[in-house]
């Protein structure tokens, strides 16, 4: 299959003029990590208006540091960045940045994902055509057109570099970061990318990455080749770099650059005239509850795009539904022979249901996106709308998933028949534990760096709900430390409210079983507080848990800004 050809003309974003492209000065650039030594060593270089830059150098040698620095991403150590003659200040809407993992989501059609990115960043009460057209002119000039209505993830790998790239250009940025680009793409592919840079570049937009591809070089406009110390060894143009080393190939300027060699006065003097600021350009940032609508029905949307997540959604609730079909005989609420032990279980199995329900829709919910929401924070998307999304995304889900768990195990005689009221508690009970433990997803989720980590955290934090919620061991029998650790778990306070809800205390007290007083004795006041207790607590649980996934997300957003991997 042909791998298509962006227009290499074509005009990006809104209609108008060329773009008047950022300069970019560093004087004296130092940078250092605490325990991993200098990264960046007395670096200066300066980068045109217009011009398509890259960063070179062998592994370790600080180039991802340096791009990150050169953005304004990263503080350096000593001596300064200036863009335009300023000290660069948050990213705006003229500023672009793609780092190696993928900045959009893979499960929707690219041209639908695209709308969504421009939502979030195009200025406040930009119509609809307006987002529309820009979408569709930045997907005309990359090449990816005839790939709008294609899934993100069915693209290959030439073509999601791209689609990320899509992305920054929706509001025309004067600069574009791109942090190895080409990186595991083939030679003809990476080429095809080289040239929608290049594109850029001449219509203004000063474009810098870094690179080890070593047939890159020779495309660029300028050159920047790290030391092995993080010193520049070389920075100019690439016809020249063979001269200046005395080799005739790429590997043998890495070969000599890797013995130390180095290239006197390549670098711009430092008492240059400064740049005169451009003026700023500013936009009105999208509202709070404008992001908050637009984040909700981009969730809704890929939570019905992906296949696992819709699985997930239908499957929870059939397991639980038959499980309490093996597990418990029918008839356990009957006034007449009630049977105290099974239908203790039956509540904390609902209470266990409605946080498993919750818990597993949350782990996954950051973690996997963690890219997409830090560049997208870069561009003014705030942590708040988007937290509540989530929940707002996944609390409906759970509330079916909840009534039609408690609509089933009535008709199945798993529970009592009640009037509304009763089943209005036992919904209400269910649906705060759901929210409860969504919220711990949501934290768990934020906390972890990958998947897989949050894979591993579900049994952890179900097994201590199962054992100090009190249902096995009842929470006057527990230790003073298990009844301390018992306050801790949603399970417990949802167990409690769904136990009273339902009657516990009367059936077990007038129901006429031998078992009945005893085991009440044993549960204490358990079932004894108003379900409106547990209610307010299981609604601090989740306001505190989200509230503190606010708090990690706003710190993993700062850190991954600003972090250097010292490893590039």
């Amino acid at each position: 299959m042909s791998t298509p050809t962006p227009h290499p003309h074509a005009s990006v974003g809104a209609p108008g003029p060329s773009v008047n492209g950022l300069r970019l000065r560093a004087r004296r650039v130092s940078r250092e990590v605490r325990g991993g030594g200098r990264i960046l060593d007395d670096i200066s270089v300066e980068v045109a208006p217009g011009q398509l830059t890259m960063i070179a150098g062998s592994s370790g040698a600080g180039k991802t540091v340096l791009l990150q620095t050169l953005a304004g991403l990263s503080a350096p150590t000593g001596g300064e960045v200036l863009h335009d003659g300023a000290r660069p200040g948050p990213p705006g809407p003229d500023f672009g940045f793609v780092p190696q993992e993928d900045i959009i989501h893979r499960e929707l059609p690219l041209r639908r994902t695209l709308v969504y990115a421009a939502g979030l960043r195009m200025p406040p009460g930009t119509a609809a055509g307006t987002v529309r057209d820009t979408v569709d002119r930045v997907l005309d000039t990359l090449g990816l057109a005839e790939r709008a209505e294609t899934p993100v993830r069915a693209l290959s790998g030439g073509e999601r570099k791209r689609a990320s790239i899509a992305v920054e250009l929706l509001t025309r940025p004067r600069v574009l970061f791109l942090d190895e680009p080409t990186s595991g793409l083939d030679p003809v592919t990476g080429a095809v990318l080289l040239r929608t840079l290049r594109a850029l570049a001449e219509d203004g937009t000063t474009v810098v990455l870094t690179t080890h591809v070593l047939a890159d070089l020779l495309r660029a406009d300028h050159v920047v080749f790290l030391s092995g110390t993080g010193g520049v060894a070389y920075a100019g143009a690439p016809a020249a770099l063979f001269e200046a080393f005395g080799v005739g190939t790429v590997e043998e300027v890495y070969e000599a650059v890797a013995g130390g060699a180095r290239v006197e006065r390549a670098v711009p003097a430092d008492d240059g005239p400064a740049d005169a600021p451009s003026p700023a350009v500013r936009t009105g940032r999208v509202g709070a509850l404008r992001q908050w609508a637009l984040l909700t029905r981009r969730g809704t949307a890929l939570m019905l795009h992906d296949r696992l997540s819709v699985a997930v959604l239908a499957g929870s609730p059939v397991m639980i539904v038959a499980m309490f079909a093996v597990l418990f005989r029918a008839g356990a609420f009957d006034p007449a022979a009630p049977d105290p032990g099974s239908s203790a279980m039956i509540m904390f199995w609902i209470a266990f249901g409605a946080f498993f329900f919750g818990l597993t829709y949350g782990l996954l919910q950051i973690c996997t996106e963690l890219p997409v929401l830090r560049r997208e924070w870069l561009a003014g998307l705030r942590l708040g709308p988007y937290v509540a999304s989530k929940l707002t995304t996944m609390l409906p889900v759970l509330a079916v998933a909840d009534a039609l768990l408690l609509a089933v195990l009535r008709a199945l005689d798993r529970l009592p028949a009640a009037d509304r009221g009763t089943y209005g508690s036992l919904f209400v009970s269910s649906v705060l534990a759901s929210a409860a433990a969504l919220a711990l997803g949501l934290l768990a989720s934020a906390a972890v760096s990958e998947p897989g980590q949050a894979t591993l955290m579900l049994p952890l934090l179900c097994f201590p709900q199962v054992l100090f919620s009190g249902a096995f061991v009842p929470v006057p029998r527990m230790t003073a430390a298990g009844r301390a650790i018992s306050w801790a778990m949603t399970n417990r306070w949802a167990f409690e409210a769904l136990g009273n809800g339902v009657g516990l205390e009367s059936l077990w007290r007038d129901g006429g079983s031998r078992l009945g007083p005893p085991l009440l004795a044993s549960y204490g006041d358990s079932f004894g507080h108003p379900a409106s207790r547990g209610w307010m607590i299981l609604a601090g649980f989740a306001l505190v848990f989200l509230a503190w996934t606010w708090v990690v997300l706003v710190r993993k957003c700062r850190d991954g800004a600003a972090r250097s991997r010292a490893g590039r």
